[in-house]
């Protein structure tokens, strides 16, 4: 089987992790399959839980990146991987990872996914989905509170403190990169298609 590696950045809020889900059910599991970014932070279980909360989460050294690598590289061989399941209330891997068998389309999701040579490298297809400051934070404050158990004010403290700035410096130059900026602010289902039509792999519906 041929795997095509797609690359899917972006700012915080900006809808990368809402289109490259759209993206594995319009195709479906047989054709698509998802590796998020949000999965490969590092495991802080042997802090203590002050000093866990501490830690920049918005910098690209927050991520596992050689684990990165080595499985995405399995699954372009057209291997079986276990990524991490990551808690993010506990800043911490659960015991168990997620099996993720191969498709021909493997989607690479995060802020960081064309930050890292090793992985841009890897990568078929390159998309960079950018969005207004004020929406992507709305769209945050929406997410951390509802999913992760965050109060508006840490929240909005976080991304004045180390999201705004890290985009800046690590992810902003990164669109660079990109063979396809997207406006996130578009509907889903044109961004939807706008993608399937660049899929760098034949045979794959759209």
């Amino acid at each position: 089987m041929t795997v095509a590696l797609v690359g899917i950045a972006g700012p915080s809020g900006s809808g990368k992790t809402s289109l490259a889900r759209a993206l594995v059910e319009h195709l479906g599991p047989a054709a698509a399959t998802l590796v998020p970014l949000d999965a490969y932070y590092h495991d802080l279980a042997a802090l203590e839980q002050p000093l866990r909360v501490q830690r920049n989460f918005d910098s690209p050294e927050a991520l596992d990146e050689e684990l990165l690598i080595r499985q995405l590289a399995e699954l372009a061989r057209g291997r079986i991987v276990e990524m991490p399941v990551y808690r993010f209330d506990t800043h911490s891997r659960a015991p168990h990872g997620t099996i993720v068998s191969p498709a021909k389309i493997v989607i690479v999701e995060g802020l960081f996914a064309l930050y890292w040579a090793r992985v841009r490298d890897r990568l078929q297809l390159k998309v960079f989905v950018d969005i207004d400051e004020e929406i992507g934070l709305a769209r945050r404050i929406e997410r951390d509170v509802n999913e992760r158990g965050r109060t508006v004010a840490s929240v909005r403290r976080q991304y004045e403190l180390t999201v705004r700035p890290m985009f800046e410096r690590h992810v902003r130059p990164t669109r660079d990169h990109a063979d396809l900026v997207l406006d996130g602010a578009r509907p889903l289902e044109e961004l939807v298609s706008e993608m399937t039509a660049r899929w760098p792999v034949r045979g794959v519906r759209g």
